[in-house]
């Protein structure tokens, strides 16, 4: 009799195994719960579907809950008869596998045929045993659930050949339910097909926030939303994960600090992963896994790189298929388990001291072959090799990414450790770059100059090319700060001269070089008063592509644009470029402070022309927040003038003169910030009844610029210079040259010459004049700023957007005032800042807006700060009334 035969049915009493061993009652009892398990419900709707289908697979990593919750399922079944196999004994062969999953029917009641036997060889079971079993089961009118856990420790295909066979013929009789770490042997494909089998995961086995608070609470922790939230991300919601924590946690004196700040490698967590899925894999695969733990994300290519291998790509994709805490991304990219990463590296430490640098470099090498910047600069910062990670930087021509770019603050934070060992062009370039960065313009030159004298050498590099155009960018930048425009022009020449040299691939992957150093020349030519040049730069800047990339200088060129429109007096045309500027940056999410707030000063100036004073008030405020590289003289001189015109308007000439009197630092003066300074103090003077001082200050005075100009005859004629007021006015006519700040001024300069000729009729005509060309740009201040004179030209005939009750007090018959619009927005409100504005109408606290919207409570006060900026509100209750009257909620 062969072995095959020697199945007989069991006696009645029989407890032993093919091996003559007492069959061990553990492997079928149901798991019991602890008290602090947690029933979710999502996941126990899911499973009901288990039996109505053949097939369920409850698939997902060591301790992700599996077992528990098909155990707490199980036991809700009711009187469904349940059978619970452990089937724990990895290596034995079918004849062991049969007898346990037979006894295990037997045990809960389940009838068999009588002579479906019983396996009298470990290793072999009868052809006839599957097929009188399936045969049995068929046949039942209710079917039995057959829960099989740790089914990944089944490896042998004639089990799972075998049980398929059953499953398939034993019908509606039978429901069996896998809970396993890997892919079972078993055609999955065609259970999918025909809509047969039921699959939980580890995606969906990962706990939500919400899930994890109650489960915290189970555990008597009471946890804010972001502590909670926090612990998630870095468990990815392991169930294992988030209970080991909630352990140790109360046992803390501050469990939040320290579920914030706990080591991973020395909690039990890491005991856990060590046993259960390292020490699981074979010698060379926990090798593989230590060494990749120091990337954050890896390829099988990056990875036999690291490693020295040549088969990673079979590897990874068993890990992933076996749940061994190494995640598929896609496209051929892996990660591991954050805490399971956080593990390996202590252990790498711990066994390989000294291997990780090495490891980094290695990682840096590949990655900056396979043209990812980025990653190749993060692995050469942390193996501490700055001469490799500066030259990687400057090679591939990305040092515009110190200013502008969504990396430039990981970029500086990035080069801020490297040490003053390490020599090249490449290190002084990045050590320019940083100083330049945070405009400390003397630092920025020394290191620039030194790299310069390296690269005269004789001896090329690869990186030459690339080397000197970005010496020529970081030229243009020191130049700028320190406004030297001649210096400016020069570095544009050397970059000009480079263009070739450098490969076209380059060029095109950095649109930010070009865009940075047009930026830079546009704004030395503005310094410079030369116009129309800085406007070709600057507009050529303007109209490239957008892009994150090229978002801080296009912000920066439009804001300077809209300064030119401003001083040549068109107004609305300033507000546009300046409106279109602060949305530049904001569309593209870059880090605050992201450009120069040269467009806030405008907008700012602009306010002050029409009167608007709470509004040019709140724009200066939010202005002071600009990127340290971008604070160059044009930027300064426009801050003094605006805050001086605002002071003048409020009626304070001593602060308007405190305002202009530092003098602006700059290698070369510029006539129009000199003019419009002399123009401000010489105002503050008069107001302040100095003539005489107010006089001699038109020296400074250049007349070439109309807006210039038409200031120095107000002074003029304010001093009895009548003629001479005229005079220039003919000599510069700005009419048709420059726009209605400037225009309706001079009008009004010419109307009171006329009046004190006694000319009224001209005078009338002119202000009338003035009035039209006001009242499209809302021009206000300059009528304000005329004198008594003007009142009988303006009557009962003012329109309202110019008397509101302030300008000619008592002048004849009027209507009621009629109340002023709130003041516009001075950017529109992103997405996410009208979510949190809505709820801050609804009275929701900081903390209760972070929660609702799954967000941190830093995220919402940023949020709340840019809601205030945009709407010139300073309070909570200031903004929502003030949403209100825009129509906003």
């Amino acid at each position: 009799m062969t072995g095959l035969e020697e199945d007989v049915p069991p006696a009645a009493d029989d407890r032993a195994d093919p091996h003559g061993d007492p069959f061990l009652r553990t492997r079928f009892a149901v798991p019991a719960r602890p008290v602090t398990y947690l029933r979710r419900e999502r996941l126990t709707r899911h499973l009901d579907q288990a039996l109505r289908t053949p097939l369920t697979m409850v698939n997902g990593a060591a301790g992700a809950g599996k077992t528990l919750l098909v155990a707490d399922w199980a036991e809700r079944l009711g009187g469904q008869p349940v059978v619970w196999l452990t089937t724990d004994a990895a290596g034995d062969g079918p004849g062991m596998f049969w007898a346990y999953l037979l006894r295990a029917l037997h045990t809960v009641g389940v009838p068999l045929p009588a002579d479906v036997g019983v396996p009298a060889d470990a290793n072999r079971v009868s052809p006839a045993l599957p097929a009188r079993l399936a045969a049995g089961l068929s046949v039942r009118e209710r079917p039995v659930v057959v829960v099989l856990d740790e089914f990944d420790r089944v490896t042998a295909p004639d089990i799972a050949g075998q049980l398929e066979f059953v499953l398939r013929h034993a019908g509606p009789g039978l429901r069996l339910v896998l809970v396993t770490r890997t892919e079972p042997l078993l055609p999955l494909h065609r259970y999918r097909a025909a809509g047969e089998l039921t699959e939980i995961r580890g995606a969906e086995l990962a706990f939500t926030p919400d899930e994890a608070a109650e489960l915290m609470e189970l555990h008597g922790l009471r946890l804010p939303p972001v502590a909670v939230r926090a612990l998630v991300e870095r468990t990815r919601g392991w169930a294992a994960g988030l209970r080991l924590s909630a352990l140790a946690a109360g046992q803390s004196s501050d469990p939040e600090v320290y579920l914030k700040e706990f080591e991973a490698d020395r909690s039990t967590i890491a005991d856990f992963l060590l046993a259960e899925v390292l020490k699981r894999q074979d010698a060379e695969t926990q090798d593989l896994l230590l060494r990749v733990s120091v990337l954050d994300r890896f390829c099988p290519g990056l990875t036999n790189a690291v490693t020295g291998r040549d088969d990673a790509e079979a590897i990874l994709a068993r890990l992933s298929r076996d749940n061994a805490f190494v995640e598929h991304l896609g496209h051929g990219l892996y990660r591991l388990h954050p805490l399971f990463a956080e593990i390996l590296r202590a252990h790498l430490r711990m066994r390989r001291p000294g291997l990780e640098p090495g490891l980094h470099l290695r990682a840096a090498e590949w990655l900056r072959r396979s043209g990812h910047l980025p990653e190749a600069l993060g692995h050469g910062a942390a193996a501490d090799d700055w001469e490799f990670t500066a030259g990687a930087l400057v090679d591939d021509l990305a040092i515009g990414q110190f200013f502008t770019g969504l990396r430039s603050d990981a970029v500086t934070g990035m080069f801020s450790r490297m040490g003053r060992e390490s020599t090249g062009p490449a290190p002084e370039l990045v050590r320019a770059a940083g100083r330049l960065a945070r405009c400390e313009v003397a630092g920025g030159l020394v290191h620039l100059r030194r790299a310069q004298q390296e690269l005269v050498v004789p001896a090329e590099y690869d990186g030459a090319a690339a080397a000197r155009l970005s010496c020529a960018l970081l030229e243009a930048l020191a130049a700028r700060l320190a406004g030297a425009p001649d210096r400016a022009e020069s570095a544009a020449r050397a970059a000009e001269g480079l263009w070739e040299a450098v490969p076209d691939d380059l060029l095109e992957r950095h649109p930010e070089l070009s865009a940075l150093l047009l930026d830079h020349l546009g704004s030395t030519r503005l310094w410079a008063g030369r116009f129309e040049e800085a406007r070709a730069a600057l507009s050529t800047v303007a109209d490239c592509a957008p892009g994150a990339a090229t978002a801080l200088p296009r912000e920066d060129s439009l804001g300077r644009l809209a300064l030119i429109d401003y001083l040549n007096g068109w107004l609305g045309r300033a507000e546009r470029k300046a409106r279109e500027a602060l949305a530049e940056t904001e569309r593209f999410g870059l880090p605050r402070p992201s450009g120069s707030g040269v467009e806030r000063l405008v907008l700012a100036a602009v306010a002050v022309d029409r009167d608007e004073l709470g509004q040019a008030q709140a724009l200066l405020d939010t202005s002071a927040d600009s990127h340290p590289a971008m604070r160059d003289p044009v930027l300064e001189a426009g801050r003094a003038l605006t805050t001086a015109r605002l002071h003048l308007a409020r009626g304070d000439p001593g602060a308007a003169l405190k305002a202009v009197e530092p003098e602006v630092p700059a290698d070369v003066v510029s006539p129009w910030a000199r003019g419009q300074t002399a123009l401000v103090a010489a105002d503050a003077h008069l107001a302040e009844g100095r003539e005489e001082t107010a006089a001699g200050l038109l020296r400074e005075v250049p007349d070439g610029q109309p807006g210039c100009a038409v200031g120095a005859a107000r002074v003029q004629l304010a001093t009895g210079r009548t003629a001479a007021a005229l005079r220039l006015l003919d000599r510069v006519r700005p009419e048709g040259r420059a726009g209605p700040a400037v225009t309706v001024r001079a009008a009004l300069v010419r109307a009171q010459a006329a009046d004190e000729a006694g000319n009224g009729a001209a005078a009338r005509g002119l202000v009338a004049r003035a009035l039209a060309e006001a009242r499209r740009e809302r021009l206000r201040r300059p009528f304000r700023e005329a004198g008594p004179w003007i009142r009988p030209y303006l009557g009962t005939a003012s329109p309202h957007w110019l008397t509101d009750g302030r300008l000619v007090p008592g002048a004849g018959r009027r209507s009621p005032r009629r109340p002023e619009p709130p003041p516009p927005v001075v950017e529109e409100l992103s997405g996410r800042e009208r979510d949190v504005l809505r709820r801050l109408a609804l009275t929701m606290s900081t903390e209760e807006i972070a929660a609702d919207l799954y967000v941190s409570v830093n995220t919402v006060k940023t949020h709340l700060k840019s809601v205030y900026r945009k709407l010139s509100v300073n309070r909570r209750n200031e903004a929502v009334r003030r949403a209100r009257e825009l129509g906003m909620l």
